[in-house]
């Protein structure tokens, strides 16, 4: 072995026992002196917050994505593969990354409370995964694997990664080898994340406005027929595209890296999201508006395409955001973890295709709830267990960053808004909700008690009922209250000044 060989080899036996071994799963690396090119590089690429909103989608129907431009993600696109039928399994952060990042169920994994089992919230903690259940890069370190969470760029490029987990489990030890660009490519096989904030609300998302050279103009945008066209709704939809087009040119800077390096021919690239876009009923909803995503694999020409692949074209195949775990251990050449729930999408293993994707939503903050719901290539059928609660029941970070919130509220008061904007401002909600998605798109019309659809709603009804079963739903047991208290202060804490100064700004209670 060479010096320079020894020396890369040393760094990396230093960054993995770094990372601990207290799971027991973590196996060592194997030995890193040559590369090894028979395995291709893994790298996702996640946004946060977003739809399908790009030009790729506009191009084969996408309305919504009327005046954003993403040359680098539809670049991507053409180069590899575009899903049009991507769910995630919750419409809100820590449940689905708890969920693609272990290939599992948030639901089987007690991992469905939104920020629950945090060091500072009163649940139980700390909260290990159970025995047979480990991150996907935990996996991937055992068959040889560097792994990164990359944060830190080349200074030269003035590019940072936000570092996203935000699980809802606790995990001993670093969960990934480095953060480091530089350090992560030095080695092959690499498995990466970068992951990326400008589609989420706050302060990414304020100074995505100011970087965007051609911003989206708000009366050109396309609005869901839910929403009122009003010039703050529109504003914040463009608002919306303007992060998106951020997003997407610092998409290019990363695939810009990967061709300068050398390492595009080598480096499966998947780029989604890790739930739909931070709009009234979107985050936080379980219809397509909050778990619909894009997702794009680009597949290295270095390697013999897989089974089911072809760069250049769309597939309409079901794919739930847990089957992302279960694929890149396929494409690594690793055995599926036996209780891993994901199903492989690529390759000549690739399980049969999804007839159904399912998630829910549980507690989100303050808010307790809890709704179930199961998806085919045209129905989505929603289960509420609290259908005595509003659509709109209090969630004080909405009230605070989303304006359509107050929008909505001052246009109901006054008896302006449609049907389909009004059916969301309900103090109850039915039991039961079912959606032609080709007859529309919005699911605006609940067609569950329609006697034309009475055996698609048994159907779909019998579907939700045994996954629940199967999977051990976790979200039958109702949580501690003490946790939805907690977090009713501090989101008072948090929000409760600025809830007073647009109640006052909007002339509602």
């Amino acid at each position: 072995m060479t010096p320079h060989h020894c020396s890369r080899f040393i760094i990396v036996l230093l960054l993995l026992a770094g990372a601990g071994a207290s799971t027991g799963q973590r196996g060592v690396a194997q030995s890193l002196d040559t590369p090894d090119l028979e395995r291709p590089n893994v790298l996702w690429i996640v946004a946060e917050d977003m739809g399908p909103e790009l030009g790729a989608y506009r191009a084969i129907g996408n309305e919504l994505a009327a005046g954003v431009r993403t040359p680098n993600l539809d670049r991507l696109a053409r180069e590899g593969m575009l899903y049009t039928h991507a769910f995630t399994t919750s419409p809100v952060c820590s449940p689905s990354r708890s969920a693609f990042n272990t290939g599992m169920y948030q639901t089987t994994i007690g991992a469905h409370q939104h920020r629950s089992h945090r060091p500072d919230d009163p649940s139980p903690y700390p909260f290990p995964l159970p025995d047979s259940v480990r991150i996907v890069s935990d996996w991937l370190r055992h068959a040889g694997y560097v792994t990164g969470n990359i944060t830190r760029f080349p200074d030269s490029l003035a590019l940072e990664g936000s570092g996203k987990t935000d699980w809802n489990f606790s995990y001993d030890g670093a969960p990934f080898d480095t953060e480091r660009w530089s350090v992560l490519t030095a080695h092959q096989p690499f498995y990466g994340q970068v992951n990326f904030s400008e589609t989420h609300r706050g302060g990414a998302w304020q100074a995505a406005q100011a970087s965007v050279a051609e911003p989206a103009d708000p009366s050109e945008v396309t609005l869901p027929p839910y929403y009122p066209d009003h010039p703050v709704v529109r504003r914040e939809w463009a608002e919306y595209l303007n992060t998106v087009m951020a997003l997407d040119r610092k998409v290019g800077t990363v695939l810009d890296l990967l061709d300068a390096a050398g390492l595009a021919d080598d480096t499966v690239v998947m780029f989604f999201a890790d739930h739909g876009r931070a709009m009234v009923r979107g985050k936080q909803w379980p219809y397509d508006s909050g778990l619909r995503v894009p997702l794009i694999v680009r597949w290295p020409e270095g390697h013999a395409p897989p089974d089911g692949y072809a760069a250049g074209t769309t597939s309409d195949r079901l794919v739930s955001a847990i089957d992302l775990a279960a694929t890149t251990l396929a494409v690594a050449g690793v055995p599926r973890p036996e209780a891993m729930q994901g199903r492989v999408f690529l390759g000549a293993d690739a399980d049969p295709p999804r007839q159904y994707v399912f998630g829910g939503r549980d507690r989100g903050d303050e808010t307790v709830d809890r709704m179930r719901t199961v998806r085919t290539r045209r129905f989505r059928y929603i289960r509420n267990d609290y259908p005595e609660r509003p659509y709109m029941q209090r969630n004080r970070y909405k009230e605070a960053t989303y304006p359509t919130v107050w929008v909505l509220r001052t246009l109901h008061a006054e008896g302006a808004l449609t049907p389909a904007q009004a059916s969301f401002m309900q103090e109850t909600r039915p039991r039961e909700e079912l959606y032609d998605l080709k007859k529309d798109p919005y699911e605006t019309v609940n067609r569950a008690d329609s006697s034309a659809y009475r055996a698609i709603t048994r159907q779909l009804r019998v579907e939700l009922d045994r996954w629940i079963r199967r999977t051990n739903d976790q979200g039958r047991t109702p949580e501690d209250p003490d946790v939805a208290a907690y977090y009713e202060q501090r989101m008072k804490r948090l929000y409760g000044d600025r809830i007073d100064e647009l109640r006052a700004e909007w002339g509602v209670q």
